[in-house]
């Protein structure tokens, strides 16, 4: 049992993990599917320094240094294949900063450092600032983190779960 283990988990490692198509849609894999076609110019379900460098050049960057394409390829840990390529930018999406980074930029938020801000105020700057969210994001983001009984968004618990991506346990 221990060795298929160790094999399967090395399996794992070379190829990418399976389970990489549970963290995406199947809308957003199939956008994913289509960067890697037209990333991959010779067709031959590898991402190499050749197919970085004739699709860069397609987009007219004609002097890129071979040292800067080998850095991009060994980016992953073996041959650019579609599962790969989704893993990694799996792992360059989830928890794109530090939760220490997060909490602080809360804090900004909040003067009095009590942990919590208004819900209202911070409505206001995700639906006028920046990427602004939807009103069914901000109905998902409300049902997943409701504020208390007097208005206040526990932002420690949101940073949470934007790092470790499940509630802490009280």
């Amino acid at each position: 049992m221990a060795p298929k283990k160790a094999k399967r988990r090395g399996a794992a490692a070379e190829g990418g993990s399976s389970n990489v198509f549970s963290m995406f849609e199947q809308s957003q894999i199939q956008e994913y599917k289509e960067a890697f076609t037209i990333i991959d110019q010779n067709r031959d379900g590898i991402i190499s320094k050749d197919d970085l460098r004739d699709v860069l050049a397609s987009m007219g960057q004609l002097n890129v240094k071979n040292e800067e394409l080998e850095a991009m390829v060994k980016e992953a840990s073996g041959p650019i294949n579609f599962t790969v390529f989704l893993t990694m930018f799996g792992e360059k999406l989830k928890g794109a900063d530090p939760e220490d980074v997060i909490v602080s930029a809360f804090k900004v938020l909040d003067p009095e450092a009590t942990g919590f801000i208004k819900k209202e105020f911070l409505q206001e700057l995700l639906t006028t600032q920046c990427d602004r969210f939807s009103a069914e994001e901000m109905k998902n983001l409300w049902a997943a983190f409701p504020p208390d009984v007097a208005g206040n968004v526990d932002y420690k618990q949101i940073c949470y779960v934007i790092t470790h991506g499940e509630e802490k346990e009280e």
